[in-house]
């Protein structure tokens, strides 16, 4: 049998159901299409892992690797034609676009196999068949005691058989590099690949696991998997670190517990994005439909550049453009001070975590920015807003994080590094764009509004 394989966002080989059984179907003929037809453009961050992430994985296959580009069900039609193909494999994505490829092949072409190859557990429901809305009894009772275990990690495919190519494609066809080389100071971070994932993995279970409940609190200590852009684009397989972060290590319940359930909060956005397609632009309570955001085009690009004189907020916007990442602590205090203290729309941050994250996933990133928003399931309450000045204080006590990505005001002492604009002397910083009793003040005063406003519709 003659088959082509399509690698979409499990750029990797092993533990990957859709390409084992490919491999076991007949020859294979490996392709990655980039879409010019999804409903949302790769971040330009993404585009340079997703660069590198390729170059590795057709390194890996004997350089077997055909890049195309286009509408993929022409793209797979096509080919498919000419190459005498008789079935197609690859494994689901659950971005609306993808889904919507996937139904539209089945229905042209008549042998397609599709496989999960992303999640631990898929579209799990509630015994009346309606999707959770709550972390915790998605995760412990859906998941957990739902009766089934994640399926154990599949071994590499042996003795791939390729099928001869008409013609040859590169990389470089893609063009996924910007003309402008800024991408140049985020490679010595990361080793990026299947190989690279797992170098990830088992440093973070052998070092850092033992301290993960309260040490991922704290940016300037590493304590963090970072493992989010190796799944994001399917390096590595949230199985594979299942079952080897259970494997028999000595390590407390509650930190294997906690890590566990970062997963299961992967989980839990994705199965919300399977139920909500329209999860990044519309509010999930939709009594946010009516809140008053403010537009301020100034305070949003001072809000991104870092430059709110928080400086918390800024070393957390700085590391983001520096290195195309940001601690998950932070991004909750970041994300908190836009939607809350500038009463901007949390789209709008999404949107730019989105262009600027190396590890942007549209379930992770949308789910997360209605958690803080208090617009999506499980949110945090509104009510619940992050100081910038106390998190610093707690989670940065000595001002490392902060001097690190600040170095205007890395000469400070503690006393003033929290609140620099109480300094006396000069500094090139600036002053608080905002004040923050003020601002929050406004802020439950809008929520409140909506909340009666809702209530009344109701009467």
């Amino acid at each position: 049998m003659r088959v082509i394989y399509w690698f979409r966002q499990d750029l990797r080989l092993g533990d990957n159901p859709a390409l084992y059984e490919a491999v076991n179907a007949g020859e294979i003929l490996p392709i990655y299409i980039l879409s010019d037809y999804d409903e949302r453009e790769l971040g330009s961050a993404s585009r340079w892992w997703l660069h590198n992430s390729l170059m590795s994985l057709n390194n890996s296959l004997g350089g077997k690797l055909l890049f195309l580009r286009g509408n993929p069900i022409d793209v797979l039609l096509k080919l498919a034609s000419e190459m005498d193909i008789n079935a197609l494999y690859w494994n689901r994505c659950y971005e609306p676009h993808n889904l919507r490829y996937d139904e539209e092949l089945r229905g042209i072409f008549p042998n397609c196999h599709i496989f999960n190859g992303g999640l631990l557990w898929e579209n799990i429901l509630k015994p009346d068949g309606t999707p959770y809305k709550v972390f915790t009894h998605f995760y412990r009772k859906g998941c957990l005691q739902g009766g089934v275990m994640p399926r154990k990690p599949l071994p590499r495919p042996a003795n791939i058989r390729f099928i001869e190519r008409k013609h040859k494609t590169d990389l470089d066809s893609l063009d996924l590099l910007p003309k402008v080389k800024w991408y140049r100071k985020f490679g010595n971070d990361w080793t990026i690949g299947e190989d690279g994932g797992m170098t990830r993995l088992n440093d973070f279970l052998n070092n850092k696991l033992h301290n993960y409940k309260l040490g991922r609190d704290f940016p300037a200590e590493d304590f963090v998997s970072k493992l989010s852009p190796h799944l994001h684009f399917g390096e590595i397989s949230p199985n594979t670190i299942w079952y080897n972060a259970i494997d028999g290590r000595d390590i407390s319940e509650r930190n294997l517990d906690h890590f566990l359930s970062e997963l299961g909060w992967r989980e839990f956005s994705y199965n919300l994005l399977y139920n909500f397609p329209n999860l990044k632009v519309e509010n999930l309570n939709q009594k946010f439909n009516k809140f008053p955001w403010v537009n301020n085009e100034d305070l949003v690009k001072k809000w991104q550049r870092g430059e709110t004189g928080f400086p918390i907020i800024d070393a957390g916007m700085r590391e983001l453009w520096s290195s195309g990442y940001m601690h998950n602590r932070v991004r909750m205090i970041v994300a908190s001070f836009l939607v809350k203290n500038l009463m901007i729309d949390w789209r709008i941050g999404e949107k730019w975590f989105w262009d600027c994250l190396l590890d942007a996933d549209m379930a992770n990133n949308a789910a997360s920015w209605q958690w803080v928003a208090g617009s999506g399931a499980d949110a945090a309450p509104y009510f619940r807003i992050f100081n910038p000045i106390t998190q610093s204080e707690k989670f940065d006590p000595n001002g490392i994080y902060i001097r690190k990505h600040l170095p205007e005001i890395a000469h400070l002492s503690n006393q003033y590094i929290y609140q620099p604009w109480t300094y006396s002397g000069k500094i090139d910083y600036p002053r608080p764009i905002v004040e923050l009793a003020e601002s929050r003040e406004i802020a439950l005063n809008s929520f409140k509004s909506i909340t009666e406003l809702s209530f009344n519709n109701l009467k």
